[in-house]
C-alpha cells in the first residue's frame, strides 16, 4: 500500500511540463547517441562532427534532460505541498523491506551502474576524440584549415597533433585544454587573429617532442640531394644542381662532431638573442665548444650595445630553430610548379607554362572561388592570345595545367585567412627565406676576428650542375654557378631576390 502510494505521488510530481519536457529530451538524446554511436562504429572514414555529436553534444543533453525531470519533480513537489501539506512527506519513504519498493530500488541502481559505465566509455572516447587530428584541424574549419591541409600533406602526416602541440603528462594536457578554451572563444566570437600567429610560445621544447621519435645522436654523414628547377622561359628549360649536404652529426661518441648537425644541443651549446619573436634577426651568439672553449659573435649591422645584449633573453638553439615548419609547410608556387613539371603533371612541352603557371598561382585574389575562376581563365586565355595553334592542339594539357594549378592553390594559400606561403619564414635552407644566413652572413665576428662563414661548401659540396642538355660543373668542390651572372654571390643573399612567386 505504501509503495502505491509513493508511486501515485511520484506520477504527480512528474506531471508537470518542465519533467514532460525532459522525459522527451531523454528519450532522443539516448535514440541520437546510439544512432551516432553507431555511424562512429560503421563509416570507414570518421567524421569529426559525428563524433562531437555521439560522445560530447549528445551527451550533454542528456544529463540536461535528467536534470530537468529532477528540477520539474522538485518544483512540483514544492507547488503540492504548499495546497495539502499533510498529504506530500518531506521526502519519499524508502522501505526495502517491502518487495515493490526493493524491485524498484534495484532497477534504479541498475539504471544507474549502466549510465556510469555508458558515461565512463563517453567520456573516455570523447577525451581521446579531442585529441584526434580531425578535431584539431576540421572541427574549426575555417580557422585550423590552413594548419590541417599543411599537415596531412607533410613529412609528420601520421603524427597527431597533440604529440608535439599537448605531449604526455597530465599538466601539459590540462594546460593545452586551457588554452583551448580560449580558442574556443575566440572562433565562437570571430575574434581569432588572420592569420594565426606563429610561433606557439607554450610548445614544449623539441627534447620533449621531436627527440622522442627522432634520435639526436644519430650520426649522418654527407647525403646527396638534389634539386630540380625550370626557367621561366619559353622552353621551360631545365635545371638541375646535385650537390652533398654536409649533415654530420652532433655526439663525438657516434661520429665525428661536424657538419650541420654539430649545431645540435649535445655537444656544443649555443645561445643567442633575437630581436624578434620568429627569430629571424640574431644580432649576438654564444657558443661553447666541448671543450668549454667560448666564443662570441655580435652582428656588426646590430644597433643593440653589449650592454643591451648582457641584459636580453638568451635563448639555447635546438631542432626547431631551422626545423620551424617540420609538419606545417606551405610550398611556395615556384617550387610548387617545379615539382608538378618534374612528376610530368604539368606538360612541360606547353611554351612558357612555368612562368604562366606561378603568375596565375600568385594572383591578387580576395576568397578561393575567385582564385579558381581566375585560374581557369588567365591559363587558357594566353595560350589563345600568344599561341593559338597550341591551344587547339594542346587542349587536354592546358585543361590538365588548370586543374594541378587550382589544387596547387587550395594547398599552398588561403585567401579567406590571409595566409599564403610567404606568411610564416621557414627556416629549413636559405632559397625562399634567410635562414641559414640568419647567422652565416659573414657579418657575425667574435672579438678575436673569427667569422661566421657564407661559405657554400661549408655545409654541402656541389658535385654537379646541368641545365638543359649542358653539364656546367662535373668535379667536387666546385663553387655554385648561379644560371645568370649576378656578380659576387657572397654579398647578396638567395632570398633578396628568390620569393618564391614570379622569377626577378
Amino acid at each position: 500500500m505504501a509503495s502505491e502510494k509513493l508511486n501515485q505521488r511520484l506520477r504527480r510530481w512528474l506531471r508537470n511540463p518542465i519533467s514532460l519536457a525532459g522525459l522527451a529530451l531523454a528519450i532522443v538524446s539516448i535514440a541520437n547517441i546510439l544512432l551516432f554511436f553507431v555511424i562512429d562504429l560503421t563509416v570507414q572514414k570518421a567524421s569529426p562532427y559525428v563524433g562531437i555529436l555521439a560522445y560530447m553534444v549528445a551527451p550533454g543533453f542528456l544529463i540536461f534532460s535528467l536534470l530537468l525531470i529532477a528540477f520539474g519533480a522538485w518544483r512540483e513537489r514544492r507547488r503540492l505541498a504548499s495546497g495539502a501539506p499533510e498529504d506530500t512527506p518531506p521526502y519519499p519513504r524508502i522501505d526495502l523491506n517491502d518487495a515493490a519498493q526493493r524491485s524498484a530500488a534495484l532497477s534504479f541502481l541498475g539504471f544507474l551502474v549502466a549510465f556510469f559505465m555508458v558515461s565512463g566509455v563517453g567520456s573516455y572516447k570523447a577525451y581521446e576524440f579531442t585529441d584526434s587530428v580531425q578535431f584539431c584541424g576540421q572541427t574549426c574549419h575555417n580557422v585550423m584549415h590552413p594548419q590541417y591541409t599543411a599537415h596531412q600533406l607533410s613529412p609528420h602526416a601520421r603524427v597527431t597533433c597533440v604529440e608535439c602541440h599537448v605531449g604526455s603528462g597530465a599538466s601539459w594536457y590540462v594546460k593545452s585544454k586551457i588554452s583551448g578554451t580560449r580558442q574556443v572563444f575566440a572562433a565562437a566570437f570571430n575574434t581569432f587573429p588572420r592569420p594565426i600567429p606563429t610561433p606557439v610560445h607554450n610548445l614544449r621544447p623539441a627534447q620533449d617532442t621531436c627527440e622522442q621519435c627522432h634520435w639526436p645522436k644519430k650520426f649522418y654523414g654527407a647525403q646527396l640531394k638534389i634539386f630540380t628547377h625550370y626557367a621561366s622561359d619559353e622552353k621551360n628549360t631545365f635545371r638541375q644542381v646535385r650537390l652533398l649536404i654536409k649533415t654530420g652529426g652532433g655526439d663525438p661518441a657516434t661520429g665525428a662532431p661536424e657538419g650541420i648537425h654539430w649545431h645540435m644541443n649535445i655537444a656544443n651549446e649555443i645561445d643567442f638573442v633575437a630581436t624578434d619573436e620568429h627569430h629571424q634577426v640574431i644580432p649576438y651568439i654564444h657558443v661553447k665548444d666541448m671543450q668549454g672553449r667560448v666564443t662570441e659573435y655580435f652582428a656588426q649591422d646590430s644597433k643593440l650595445t653589449k650592454e643591451q645584449i648582457a641584459q636580453a633573453a638568451k635563448h639555447r638553439m635546438d631542432c626547431v630553430d631551422c626545423h620551424n615548419r617540420p609538419a606545417h609547410v606551405y610550398i611556395p608556387p615556384e617550387q610548387a610548379v617545379d615539382q608538378s613539371l618534374l612528376a610530368r603533371r604539368l606538360d612541360v612541352s606547353l611554351p612558357f607554362i612555368k612562368q604562366q603557371a606561378v603568375a596565375a598561382l600568385t594572383g591578387k585574389y580576395e576568397t578561393t572561388d575567385a582564385a579558381m575562376q581566375g585560374i581557369a581563365h588567365d591559363v587558357p586565355a594566353f595560350y589563345e592570345n600568344k599561341y593559338p595553334e597550341v591551344a587547339k592542339s594542346k587542349q587536354l594539357e592546358i585543361r590538365n595545367a588548370v586543374d594541378e594549378l587550382q589544387q596547387i592553390f587550395r594547398r599552398t594559400t588561403f585567401p579567406e585567412m590571409k595566409l599564403n606561403w610567404q606568411t610564416h619564414a621557414n627556416n629549413l635552407g636559405h632559397f625562399y627565406f634567410s635562414g641559414c644566413f640568419r647567422c652565416h652572413d659573414g657579418q657575425h665576428v667574435s672579438p678575436e676576428g673569427k667569422v661566421i662563414s657564407k661559405d657554400c661548401n661549408t655545409c654541402h659540396t656541389v658535385l654537379e650542375q646541368e641545365e638543359g642538355v649542358t653539364n656546367i660543373n662535373v668535379s667536387p668542390k666546385l663553387n655554385f654557378q648561379h644560371p645568370v651572372e649576378i656578380g659576387d654571390m657572397t654579398q647578396v643573399n638567395c632570398s633578396d631576390c628568390h620569393t618564391g612567386g614570379v622569377s626577378p
